[in-house]
């Protein structure tokens, strides 16, 4: 009968359902096998900071001197700008080597060149401020540790330009009018100095000094220096001045101890 043909010919054979069966099972496997397969991260690995023992720490201070001819301070034109002259009432001078008056060295940047390779700092939320005021960069030599913020005004009645040259970093320039609020950056890489100028005023510098640690200093009216809280250990601590070029020091940090690291520079 028709009926019966048509239920003869809709069942499966015995192989037919052994088939089917094993590929049920295969693609079951499959669709298990996909699912259970971690997904890749993008995500960058964590880093691991260093934290000093304070009970151990120790300090690295010194004097910077300074032998020789002190050398002349230069004559600024300030005219092209009449604002930035009247902000100094008579002659204006630059002193690129600022000897005081104890014959020790201001404005020399120090810090810990080598000795602390595999130890990473946490980048300080602290923010370092440079001022453009009587037509200066306030200070001159200043530094920041690689991911701190450095937070820029300008105090003067005029517009100033700040443009950092650096050579491991990316160079940018901002024009920052009278009034306007403070701008902050950061440098990302460690960098040993960065010059920056004013595109509009062309006897203003300043040089930052970019350090992957927080051991850093900048000699001051006394020409002294001191970094504390450093951990024991052997290092290479540089002096940097900007027309003396620069000196090192190998020295070595005892737990809880003190070190004198005095540099000289000669002038002519």
């Amino acid at each position: 009968m028709p009926g019966t043909r048509v239920r003869q010919h809709g069942k499966l054979r015995g192989w037919q359902v052994v088939f089917l069966c094993c590929a049920v099972a295969v693609l079951g496997a499959c669709s298990k096998t996909a699912k259970e397969e971690p997904k890749a991260s993008n995500a960058a690995p964590a880093v691991t900071y260093f934290h000093v023992d304070p009970a151990t720490a120790g300090t690295v201070a010194g004097t910077i001197r300074f032998t020789g001819r002190k050398p002349r301070p230069k004559p600024i034109d300030m005219s092209s700008d009449p604002a930035c002259a009247e902000e100094h009432h008579g002659k204006v001078f630059d002193e690129p080597v600022v000897v005081n008056q104890n014959g020790t060295l201001a404005e020399v940047f120090v810090y810990i060149k080598s000795g602390l390779e595999g130890k990473n700092f946490e980048a300080p939320t602290a923010e370092v401020n440079l001022d453009q005021h009587g037509c200066w960069f306030v200070p001159r030599v200043l530094g920041v540790q690689v991911g701190q913020p450095l937070r820029i005004a300008n105090s003067d009645p005029v517009t100033h330009n700040i443009h950092p040259m650096p050579g491991n970093n990316r160079e940018w320039n901002h024009s920052q009018g009278a009034g306007e609020p403070p701008i902050t950056r950061r440098f990302p890489r460690p960098e040993v100095m960065i010059p920056v100028k004013c595109n509009i005023h062309s006897w203003m510098h300043a040089y930052i000094g970019v350090v992957a640690n927080p051991y850093f200093a900048v000699s001051g009216d006394k020409g002294t220096f001191e970094m504390g809280n450093v951990p024991p250990g052997e290092y290479t601590v540089e002096a940097w001045q900007q027309t003396l070029g620069t000196k090192e020091l190998h020295i070595t940090v005892p737990p809880s101890g003190k070190v004198e690291a005095d540099f000289t520079f000669s002038g002519e």
